[in-house]
C-alpha cells in the first residue's frame, strides 16, 4: 500500500528544478557504472526488472530511500550542490512547482516521452521532469458497515458534509500528510478559493477526525481495512486511494472474490508523480539511461502491484484487480501546479487554523 507522507517543512520549502541543459556527461564520476536513485519510501520495483536494465545497461542501480515523500524531496533541495545521487523520483503535483522553482533538475527528454498520455506531459519546453505514474486521492468506505446500517455510503464532497455521515470521516493532517494535503486541494478545487473554507467547517462541524499520517488513519482508524479491524477502529470512511481496494483484495489470504472497500468516486483529486535528473548529478548518462527506464514498457507494467499506482505510458497494462476494485476516477479534481504554488502554503495556515484549533 503507498504511503506517502510529507511534512510542514517540506509544504514550507518547495520544489525545484534547474534548466541546465544536462548535454555534457564528462567528467566527474559520470563515466560510473553505479546510478543511483533517490526516492520516498514508496519506492518499490519487481527484481527480475530491475535486474534486466541493469544487464542490458550496464549500471548498476543503487537506490537511496529517503523518509517520506516530503522529506525526500526537502532533503534532495537542501542537497542539490552535491546531490545524493543522480536520479530523483517521487515529486509530485502538489510539490512540483517548488521543485520547477529551485534548480532541482536539468533538461532531459526522456526516451519514450511521446508515448506518455498527453494529459500528463508538462514542461514540455524544458523536460526537467518527466511524468512516472498517477493515482487518485478518494474517500474509501467499509462497505460492511453501510450495508450493516443500511446506509447508502457517500460519493461525493457534498455528501460528506450531511447529517447520516456525521463522525464517521477520519483524513489527514494537510500539512503532515500527502492525501491530507491532496484532499484538502480537492476541495479548494471543487469549491473555489473562498468556499473550501465554509466546507471545512460544516466538514469540522459533521465531525471529521484528523490524524498525522496515512498509517494511523488507515490501519488504525478505518473499520474496512485489514488493519483496521484487528484495530477494531470505528471510522467507515478515510481518505486514501482509489488503488486501496485492490490492495485489499491482492493482500488478502485467502482472496475474496469482491473488495471490502470501495471509493466515493466523487470525492477524488489526482496525483501525478515525476522524476528527474538532478542538476548537480555525477553521472548523467546512468541518470538518463535510468529515466528511460522508468518510462519503459517493462517497468510500467510492473509498477502498478508494486506501487499501487497506475502507468502514465499509453500501451502499459493494468492489472484485472485494478480495473475491478480501484478504476481511476472518470472527472477527478485537478489543479494545475502554478495554482497549487500560489496558494499552498497559505492553503495549509488556513486549513490548520480552521480544522486543528
Amino acid at each position: 500500500m503507498i504511503k506517502r507522507t510529507t511534512t510542514a517543512v517540506v509544504i514550507g520549502l518547495g520544489l525545484v528544478t534547474l534548466s541546465a541543459c544536462g548535454s555534457s556527461d564528462s567528467g566527474g564520476a559520470g563515466d560510473s557504472k553505479t546510478v543511483t536513485l533517490v526516492s520516498h519510501d514508496s519506492w518499490a520495483v519487481s527484481k527480475s526488472v530491475l535486474a534486466d536494465f541493469e544487464k542490458q545497461s550496464g549500471y548498476k542501480v543503487r537506490v537511496l530511500k529517503d523518509g517520506d515523500a516530503g522529506q525526500a524531496v526537502n532533503k534532495a533541495i537542501l542537497t542539490k550542490d552535491n546531490p545524493q545521487g543522480d536520479v530523483f523520483f517521487g515529486v509530485d503535483n502538489t510539490l512540483l512547482s517548488r521543485a520547477l522553482d529551485n534548480g532541482l533538475f536539468q533538461s532531459y527528454e526522456a526516451k519514450g516521452s511521446d508515448r506518455i498520455v498527453q494529459q500528463y506531459r508538462i514542461d514540455q519546453d524544458r523536460h526537467r521532469v518527466t511524468p512516472i505514474d498517477s493515482g487518485d486521492i478518494c474517500v474509501n468506505y467499509d462497505k460492511a458497515y453501510f450495508s450493516k446500517h443500511k446506509l447508502a455510503p457517500p460519493a461525493s464532497f457534498d455528501d460528506l458534509i450531511k447529517p447520516a455521515y456525521k463522525n464517521l470521516l477520519v483524513t489527514e493532517n494537510a500539512g503532515t500528510s500527502s492525501p491530507g494535503l491532496g484532499f484538502l486541494l480537492g476541495t479548494a478545487a471543487k469549491y473555489g478559493d473562498e468556499g473550501w473554507q465554509d466546507y471545512w467547517k460544516k466538514l469540522k462541524a459533521n465531525g471529521v477526525k484528523v490524524v498525522d499520517g496515512w498509517e494511523q488513519a488507515y490501519n488504525d482508524e478505518f473499520s474496512g481495512s485489514a488493519g483496521g479491524k484487528k484495530a477494531k477502529a470505528d471510522r467507515p470512511l478515510v481518505v486514501s486511494y482509489a488503488s486501496s481496494p485492490p490492495a485489499e483484495v491482492i493482500y488478502a489470504d485467502p482472496k475474496p472474490n469482491t473488495a471490502p472497500t470501495g471509493v466515493a468516486s466523487g470525492t477524488c483529486f489526482r496525483q501525478v508523480e515525476y522524476a528527474g535528473l538532478l542538476s548537480n548529478a555525477k553521472n548523467t548518462k546512468g541518470g538518463k539511461a535510468l529515466l528511460d527506464f522508468l518510462i519503459s514498457s517493462e517497468f510500467q507494467d510492473d509498477m502498478p502491484l508494486n506501487m499501487f499506482v497506475y502507468p502514465v505510458r499509453e500501451s502499459a497494462q493494468v492489472p484485472e484487480e485494478f480495473v475491478k476494485f480501484g478504476p481511476q476516477a472518470k472527472n477527478p479534481e485537478t489543479l494545475a501546479p502554478a495554482k497549487i504554488a500560489d496558494n499552498r502554503d497559505q492553503w495549509v495556515k488556513s486549513w490548520t487554523s480552521l480544522v486543528l484549533k
